[in-house]
């Protein structure tokens, strides 16, 4: 087949250690970590740090809850990266080639861009599955793209998906799952994101500091590509569509490794609603379309324990987009799209 006229799609995720073993994940971590858009401190401080402290001792604990997430098939982070690229391929039909990818360890990003450029594909659009831009997500993605392709002596017609926060059909999506499980059920909701460090989100916009911008209440001029604005605004387009009331919900950012993160964090949340006599949480993670570590071991074990020490009854959370029809439809919109 003539590839010159067909357009490769790559979906593009964070990564997953091959197995749930030490050497695995410390192999993982490595490569995460010592990423420069993931931790930007200065290059030496960033290696003692990354190599000397948090992959030492932090790949033991890792695997510990990668064994609790490991299922049958494998990691549910690529097991559903592998529904996603079978099913879309069946929508898009042979004009298209859909290939996973992974910017940390398999299947290798560079691998899958080499794969590209040998079969010739006239057309390649990479999309960062990740729904609010950040730069050490989408912003890596992009960057390692860019790079390998500046060496081809051919480079194709390349658009990058940077984001789809409030994507109409993103949205529905999210609606559609959070309402299986029966929202108004529930004592209140909780919207969780993946946490930054404070200095990444103000490097997005140096003149107005992330601690003192008013995103909370509705999206600024300077909003549309900076991570704590957008997370807001994916909250509260899907608050809308569930017609839910100000008091009924709360945002919140998970899985900070210092104080100086996005607030207000969600372990502490968890513990003060506890406190004021909530029994019933749902649970929804819009910033991750697959479920994985963070969703299905931090918020679904790790904060029902917290929950319940605390006073708390039950932790629901709402399983994440995964192979879901509606997210389907929604890569398949955002392929389409000009």
């Amino acid at each position: 087949m003539n590839n010159s006229k067909r357009t490769a799609v790559l979906l593009v995720n964070v990564g997953t250690p091959d197995e749930p073993t030490v050497p695995a994940v410390r192999r993982y971590l490595f490569d995460f970590l010592n990423d420069r858009r993931v931790i930007d401190l200065p290059l030496i401080q960033q290696k003692l740090l990354v190599n000397l402290i948090i992959v030492p001792f932090r790949a033991p604990k890792s695997t510990k809850l990668y064994e609790m997430l490991w299922t049958p098939e494998g990691s549910p982070l690529l097991v559903n990266a592998e529904k996603n690229r079978e099913k879309l391929q069946q929508e898009l039909g042979d004009d298209f080639q859909v290939f996973t990818a992974m910017r940390y360890q398999n299947p290798a990003l560079k691998k899958v861009l080499h794969q590209v450029r040998d079969q010739r594909f006239g057309r390649m659009i990479v999309i960062p599955v990740f729904p609010q831009y950040a730069s050490s997500t989408t912003g890596t993605i992009a960057q390692f793209v860019s790079k390998e392709i500046a060496k081809w002596t051919v480079i194709p017609e390349v658009r990058f998906v940077s984001q789809f926060y409030d994507h109409p059909s993103f949205v529905k999506a999210f609606t559609a799952r959070i309402r299986e499980y029966q929202p108004e059920t529930y004592d209140h909701i909780v919207f969780s994101y993946h946490g930054l460090p404070n200095t990444h989100v103000d490097k997005v916009h140096p003149e107005i500091a992330s601690t003192e911008c008013t995103c909370e209440q509705a999206m600024p001029e300077h909003g549309k590509y900076c991570y704590k604005a957008t997370c807001y605004e994916t909250t509260r387009l899907l608050a809308k569509s569930l017609n839910l009331n100000p008091s009924d919900y709360s945002v919140s950012f998970q899985s900070r490794l210092t104080k100086n993160w996005l607030k207000p964090f969600s372990d502490e949340l968890v513990v003060q609603k506890a406190i004021d006599g909530v029994k019933r949480i749902l649970f929804v993670a819009p910033a991750f379309v697959a479920d994985c570590l963070e969703t299905t071991i931090e918020i679904g074990v790790e904060y029902q324990e917290l929950f319940e020490k605390h006073g708390g009854e039950k932790i629901q959370l709402v399983e994440s987009l995964n192979d879901h029809p509606l997210w389907i439809e929604t890569l398949k919109e955002l392929i389409l799209s000009k």
